[in-house]
Parts: structure tokens; sequence; C-alpha cells
């Protein structure tokens, strides 16, 4: 198909809730200078934001967790299929991010493919999965950092140490982290990145620290047996129970075969996170070469280091006699070593703090894009003169994470990260099948392979993943997603830059 072609297929589709914004007229949006934000990133920044966000406390948590619960020692396969689910969306993300090297990630993806309507869904879709998740991980931070305190002697008011089930309070530390790193995004993403990885080398440090110690405390008695035999689990009952439950009638199992792929679907969400590596694409020098390279570098990493520890610690200790609050760092204490318990939570406590800095980053960055094509306020979308970065989304962004980290107990809501998360994933692998139709002449420095095969399985395992979600977490979802169309059906589509455009062109 030719280039006029594929102009012809957009032009088409320029009416109506569903217009379409070409790639070359995203990336002319970048160029303008109240809107150009500062490149100043390498594919190794990009790879650190990627480590960053997806190492934090649920390698020394997570992996020994399901190991007791769910997989035994085979939950290291499990963390290889999850791996597996995650590489194919980061394939799909590779091509779109090194097409159209824009701002916004699945947003701006969207926009390129399916048109407005959806590209609006999934911008607020990450907007709220990006604040709960940072919100989240700051409230964490904030326990990891009393407990340390409290060890030294030091005590903070009950008033000031959260919200808890007997008590309502307002969690100082959680705030102060947000309104700090938020400061640090404003000031630049040199900055940024280099504070990032000083915080990724200490974390991955005392990651592969706990590894190599661990390597020389394993017992090869403790893999026996690798796979335990199935053994069937009760769903929970209600609106809490799985999706894939209420609808099928499917009772999920423990340990077995089937019970490693159901701690896939609960490992994944160990991996989320590297999908902001693309938010930054209009911030990386060559984006088109190392955006991808970040991606899939991070993902990479990742994967190596959870299933590492995911073998060191059921080689340390009996998979049934791990604890689930803090197992890693428990199965040292059993053989002898609490100095390495220590070393945990000071590694659990620092990793938290790069992933809250690169969830503002990711959430600051789509609602810069979304601003800047009108679909928000456009007083958001002006970039700092001195900094080039984004100041003011970031600002009212952290801020409104800040309060809602220092006021709200959310753990419940944290699962909506998770399906907004996967929501994103099946847009993009969608996206990536439908521009290859419209628009083939484009240039792709890096191409999905297998097309439409990998993006097809993408599509499915994400949805698989979902199903396995609570029923309720679906409906906190569609609650959102209707009060995502009030907003863009009152402001959004009458606000469209693309809209007004089309209109003054005779287009639309």
């Amino acid at each position: 198909m030719s280039r006029q072609q594929g102009t012809g297929n957009d032009a088409r589709r320029d009416r109506g809730m569903f217009r379409t914004k070409t790639v070359e007229q995203s990336i002319q949006d970048t160029e303008e200078p109240e809107h150009a934000l500062k490149k100043s990133l390498s594919a190794l920044d990009l790879t650190v934001f990627g480590v960053g966000v997806v190492i934090g406390t649920g390698i020394f948590v997570l992996t020994g967790k399901i190991a007791k619960e769910q997989a035994g020692p085979a939950v290291a396969v499990s963390f290889v299929l999850a791996g597996v689910v995650c590489a194919l969306a980061a394939l799909c993300y590779a091509e779109f991010a090194s097409t159209v090297p824009v701002a916004g990630s699945a947003y701006t993806f969207s926009y390129a493919s399916l048109g407005e309507l959806p590209a609006w869904i999934i911008g607020w879709d990450l907007i709220l999965e990006l604040a709960l998740g940072c919100a989240v991980v700051a409230v964490g931070w904030s326990g990891y950092l009393r407990s340390l305190l409290d060890t030294a002697g030091w005590h903070l008011p009950a008033g000031l140490s959260g919200t808890h089930e007997d008590a309502f309070g307002f969690d100082l530390l959680a705030c102060v982290l947000v309104l700090v790193l938020t400061a640090v995004l404003v000031l630049g993403m040199k900055l940024s990145s280099r504070v990032t990885s000083v915080i990724v080398g200490i974390k991955v440090t005392i990651v592969l620290l706990v590894v190599i110690a661990g390597s020389f405390l394993v017992s090869g008695a403790n893999y026996r047996p690798f796979l335990p035999p199935s053994r069937p689990t009760e769903g929970a009952g209600g609106y809490a129970a799985p999706l894939s439950q209420l609808l099928f009638g499917f009772t999920p199992s423990d340990f077995g075969v089937m019970g490693v792929f159901a701690a896939a679907a609960v490992v994944f969400f160990a991996f989320i996170g590297f999908d902001i590596v693309a938010t930054a694409a209009e911030e990386t020098r060559s984006p088109q070469r190392d955006v991808p390279r970040g991606i899939l570098g991070s993902l990479a990493i990742c994967t190596v280091l959870y299933v590492a520890v995911s073998i060191v610690v059921t080689g340390m200790q009996k998979y049934s006699q791990l604890s689930t609050d803090a197992p890693l760092a428990d199965a040292f204490k059993s053989v002898g070593h609490p100095f390495y318990a220590g070393v945990i939570s000071f590694g659990a406590a620092v990793g938290l703090t790069s992933v809250c800095m690169i969830l503002l980053l990711g959430q600051s960055r789509v609602f810069f894009a979304m601003s800047r094509d009108g679909l928000l306020p456009q007083f958001f979308s002006r970039v700092h003169p001195r900094f080039g970065t984004p100041y003011r989304s970031t600002v009212l962004l952290g801020v409104v994470v800040a309060v809602v980290a220092g006021f709200t107990s959310i753990d419940e809501l944290a699962e909506l990260v998770n399906i907004g998360t996967l929501f994103a994933f099946v847009v993009v692998a969608i996206g990536v099948v439908l521009l290859r139709r419209s628009r083939p002449d484009l240039p792709r420095a890096f191409r999905t392979p297998l097309v439409p095969l990998v993006p097809t399985l993408s599509v499915l395992a994400s949805l698989w993943l979902m199903l396995n979600l609570p029923a309720e977490t679906w409906l906190r979802f569609a609650v959102w997603m209707a009060i995502g169309f009030v907003v863009y059906f009152v402001y959004g589509r009458g606000h469209s830059r693309l809209g007004l455009r089309n209109k003054a062109t005779g287009k639309g």
C-alpha cells in the first residue's frame, strides 16, 4: 500500500469519535516550543527505569508466598510463564514506541490506530492505574520506614502513621515521599534518571547479594517434590470470586500443573511497570533504537532476577514452611543468618522509592499527552522553560497522589492497577495489527515478529489473566470507565485539537 492509500484510510476515519491522529501529526505536535519535552535519555536510562519500577518488594515477598500457597518450587516456572506473557506485550509496545516516539504510551498508540474515543478510554484508564499504583507503593514504603524508625527508637505519633482498621489518621511519610519525588521530576528527566540509577544500583546489588549468599545455603532436599501434587482450592464466594469462576463455574487448583498456571496469573503482576518505559519515548535521544532496547532489556533482567530469587528461597527452606509476610528474610533466619533479613528490609524500602517515582513519571506523561491533544485542559501541557518538563501536570498529579496516599488505605483498590495494565496490553496488541494494515508505509525501526500471531497471543494471554481477577474489581473498573465516558462527552470531545482542526478543514 502506498503512502497516499495509508493517508486515505486515515482521512476516512477523520469523522466522529473514532477519528485517528496520524503519526506525522503526533510527531509534529511534539515540536511546538511550548509543548516540546527535553530529549536527554539513553537506552541505559530507559532500562534502569524499567528495572526500577518492576523490582520492588514483590521480589522479596511474592516469590516465597506463591511458592508456599500455589506452586511449590515450580514457582520459578510460573515466573518464566509470566515473563513470556509480558514479552508478548513488550514486543507490541516496542514496535509502537519505535514508530510513534511520542509521550503517552498506550494512549498515543491508540490515538494513531483505534481512534480518539478508544485513546481517551485507555488514557483515562492509565491515569487511574498509575495514580493508585503510586499511592499504594508510597503507603508500603511508609510502613517499611516506620518499622526502621521504630527499631532505632523513633516513633511517629499514631495520628501521622496512616489510616488503619481501628483508627483514622494521616500518613505523613507517604505524603512527603510523593511530594519530594514530584519536585525531583519537575527539576528534569536527567536528574530523575540519575536518582533512579543510584537507587536501582543499590536495589539490584542487594538482590544479587541475597541470591549469591542464599545459593550457598540451598539444600537439594527442599526441591523435592519440585511440582507438588495438585489439590483443589475453594474459590472465594460472591463478587470476591474470580470472574472466570462466576462465568464458567471453574474452580482453580493449587499446586500441580494447573497450580503453576494459576500462580503465573498472580506473579504476572510483579512485572507490571515495564510498559512505563514507553511513556518516556519523547524524551529519548534516539527513541526508534533505544526504546525497544529499554523495554525488552528491562523485562529480561527482571525475569532473570525473579527466577533466581524464587530458586534460592525454595532451596533454602521447604516451600511448605515458608512464611507469607517476609518469606525470604525468614528463610535466612531459619538457616541462622538474621543479618540478611535486615539487608532485605533495607533493599525493599530503597526499592519502593524508585517504583513510586517512575509511576509518577508515567502518569504525568500520559496526562501531559492528553492535555496537549485538548482532551484535558491545555493549561497542563505547558513545559517548564528551563527544565523542559511538564511541570504543571506533574505538580497537579503529585499533590493529588500525595493526598490519596496520606489519607486513604487502598489495598483493595490496588487490583485496579492490575486490570488497567492488562487492558492497556490488549489495546496495544490490537493497535499493532490495525496500524500495520492502515499504514504499512510507516518506517518501523523495530517490528513485532509474526504479526498477527504474536499480538493475538498477547490479547488472549492478557484476557486470561483479567478473567482471574475478582468480579468486584471488574465492577470498580466499569464505574471508573463510565465516569471517563462522561468527562469525554462533556469536555474532551468538544475541546479536541484534532476535532477542531478537522472542523476547520471541513473533515469533521
